[in-house]
């Protein structure tokens, strides 16, 4: 039964969509998984995909799923890179991981049109502009 489970909350991991270069023939964006714990996590796995409406039709994008590894306390690893064209679509992210032989999972989700220039932050340990979900929340 559901309530049997027990709670394996995420806290301190975020994803963020990072604004790598900007020149004029083009944005360069990645998509990055952020470790603000104290502790590593393993076996970390993420499958990410986009869906919405775009041009009044319905869009899905194909799930790609990438195996990270390991991530380092205070730490960071690349997930993918991401298109413009894709940032009118909700792209989500589900993220899964382990500590100490414990499964956490988690779906990060970036609605349309958040990835925008008003929305830019800088993004903690990369020290670049984004836009960040996650972290204690």
């Amino acid at each position: 039964m559901k309530k049997d489970l027990p709670e394996n909350i995420v806290q301190d991991i975020s994803i963020a969509v990072v604004l790598e270069s900007d020149s004029p023939s083009g944005k360069v964006w990645n998509v990055y998984l952020i470790n603000e714990k104290d502790l590593p996590i393993k076996n970390v796995m993420v499958s990410s995909k986009g869906y919405g409406v775009k041009d009044e039709k319905e869009v899905r994008t194909t799930i790609l799923r990438h195996f990270i590894g390991d991530i380092d306390p205070h730490d960071y690893a690349k997930i993918e890179a991401i298109d413009e064209q894709v940032f009118g679509l909700t792209n989500e992210y589900w993220l899964s991981y382990y500590i100490d032989g414990t499964i956490y999972d988690k779906k990060y989700i970036f609605l349309p049109e958040s990835i925008i220039d008003e929305n830019l932050i800088k993004i903690p340990v990369l020290n670049k502009p984004g836009v960040l979900i996650g972290g204690n929340n």
